[in-house]
């Protein structure tokens, strides 16, 4: 187990804010902060997903098929009320590469360690790239655009675990929608979906997804949060009207909990954990300068343990620091303080990272 655990992305320096897309600087703060996760304590290593502009745009460089001028509105919450995503499916989907093969060659020629690899989820483009009015010309439902995406995420799953890679995370945004009731209204009412069927069709999408890539010594992830751009969110909830169902039925050896504030609800949910998976706890916030308390910590890990075994716990942020390229809103160095935090608190919680 990895005992101090981070999401994945990581605030980009200045110099690629300034040149995004320039290969040789991509490599070399690449480098960088392969070095620093080392010299902080972590046995996982990523990229900080410094190749990508977004958690999910891999996706995007991947496929053709989408109207990149097209948008939809979205609405957030903690900042800035509303920012349009693009991309809006107006062809049938076909894939012109894989999605995170260069990203793993050059994590196989440098990590000193363990690598992750994470990707999104299909089941997050349904609701941010299907446009009533354009898009059913090509896809007549939801589902439909849904599962043509499901093949490609699963080969590329399958390909990740073949070629070494030892933890395989899958970035979920989307079941917070089934904790929220805004958002559950806007999956009945705008989607015409009934909120529970697509749980029950997210829930197979992603078990699609991983059935045939398990692997002795493999971790397959999957993270829950809430909406996470530039210290902003979408949804609030608890977990309790999906953890039953979720916690039992998806197919993966760990979950990471988005649990840093009171937005997250109470880990009263975590009961319903199998005894054979793992919960990363997101105590520490990506979203917030301030650096948490470590005593804090130890205390919020106890609790849970009232709920999940502690042999069964591990630590991280809540979600990534930089799920969009602009980044949250706290430093370089506040960053690397709160993830040292991770792997001091893990240390002496557990005796390892």
């Amino acid at each position: 187990m990895y005992r101090a655990d981070h999401v994945g992305s990581l605030l980009r320096p200045k110099e690629l804010h300034d040149a995004p897309g320039n290969i040789e600087l991509q490599a070399k703060h690449i480098l960088d902060v392969l070095k620093r996760q080392k010299d902080l304590g972590f046995r996982i290593f990523t990229d900080g997903e410094f190749r990508r502009r977004g958690f999910m745009t891999d996706f995007y460089d991947s496929v053709e098929g989408l109207d990149m001028d097209g948008s939809i509105a979205r609405a957030w919450l903690g900042g800035t009320p509303t920012s349009r995503l693009t991309g809006i499916v107006v062809e049938r989907i076909s894939q012109k590469k894989r999605l995170a093969k260069d990203e793993l060659d050059f994590l196989k020629q440098h990590s000193p360690g363990d690598i992750k690899i994470t990707l999104p989820t299909p089941n997050q483009f349904p609701a941010i790239a299907y446009k009533k009015g354009l898009s059913e010309r090509t896809y007549a439902t939801y589902s439909e655009f849904l599962w043509d995406l499901v093949p490609m995420f699963k080969s590329e799953v399958e390909a990740l675990a073949n070629e070494g890679v030892r933890y395989i995370q899958i970035d979920a945004p989307r079941y917070s929608y089934y904790v929220d009731p805004k958002w559950r209204r806007y999956i009945r009412d705008d989607m015409g979906v009934d909120p529970e069927s697509a749980l029950d069709e997210a829930i197979r999408v992603d078990n699609t997804c991983l059935k045939d890539a398990r692997r002795e010594g493999v971790t397959f992830a999957i993270h829950l949060c809430r909406g996470n751009n530039q210290s902003q969110w979408y949804a609030e909830g608890g977990y309790d009207p999906i953890a039953e169902k979720l916690f039992n039925e998806l197919n993966v050896n760990t979950f990471l909990l988005e649990y840093d504030s009171e937005r997250s609800g109470t880990f009263e949910p975590l009961r319903f954990v199998p005894k054979n998976k793992t919960v990363v706890l997101g105590l520490v916030s990506s979203k917030i300068p301030r650096l948490e308390n470590q005593d804090d910590l130890i205390r919020r890990i106890e609790q849970a343990s009232r709920y999940v075994p502690i042999e069964n716990l591990a630590l991280s942020p809540q979600c990534g620091f930089a799920s969009s390229m602009e980044g949250n809103l706290l430093s370089e160095e506040e960053q690397w303080r709160k993830l040292q935090l991770v792997v001091d608190t893990a240390r002496r919680v557990w005796g390892t990272a």
